[in-house]
This record gives C-alpha cells, structure tokens and sequence, in this order.
C-alpha cells in the first residue's frame, strides 16, 4: 500500500529531525573528545575509549556524559563521580609521551603528579 502524501512528508520530518538530532549529538562527542585529548595527552582513539568507559562505569548516555565534559570545560564544574570515573580512565589510557618531549610531563591542571 502507497502512503499518501501527509503521511510521506510526516515520515521525511522524522527523518530529518532525528539526522539533525545526531549531528548534534556527534558534534558534542567530537568536542569532548577534543578535550580529553588536549587535557589528558592522550590520542583521540584512547579519548574515544576514556568516553565510553566513564559511560559505561557511571551508566550515563555518552553524549550526557560528553555535554558534561564541555559544562566542566566551561564553568569547572562536574559531578563526582564522573570526575572520579574520569580520573580512573584517563590514569588507565594516558598521558601518551610525545617523543622528542620532556620525559615526565608536567600534571594536568587539578591532577597531582605522577609517580
């Protein structure tokens, strides 16, 4: 059975609703990743991983907890346990050494030194 014409524009709105909804939602992603790369020297892969495990240790959407990365990055507040979260992964995955740079890297700004 054909749809009728309201019905095939309805469904092209949600179509395009949902395209823009993850664009945006992409978009949010990329620039905390952005961030934890800067901030953690870490690759932008190992950035990926850091997202999705403090996702998966606190239970919080990706792009929820990446939109609370940039809230951080712009104000300096997080929750807890995301900081902590945060903190665990970006000690399993960082910091990478840039080669041909100073061997012990200076702590990330609110992150004591390394041993």
């Amino acid at each position: 059975m054909a749809q009728s014409e309201p019905d095939r524009i309805a469904a092209m709105q949600a179509e395009i609703d949902q395209l823009r909804q993850a664009v945006s939602s992409h978009a949010v992603v990329d620039q905390a990743i952005g961030m934890v790369v800067a901030l953690g020297r870490v690759t932008p892969e190992q950035g990926w991983e850091v997202l999705r495990e403090v996702s998966q240790h606190t239970n919080i959407k990706l792009r929820d907890v990446a939109e609370l990365v940039l809230i951080w990055g712009r104000l300096g507040e997080m929750p807890p346990e995301i900081a902590a979260a945060l903190e665990s992964a970006l000690d399993r995955h960082g910091p990478t050494r840039i080669p041909g740079g100073d061997t012990d890297p200076a702590p990330l700004p609110g992150r004591p030194e390394r041993a």
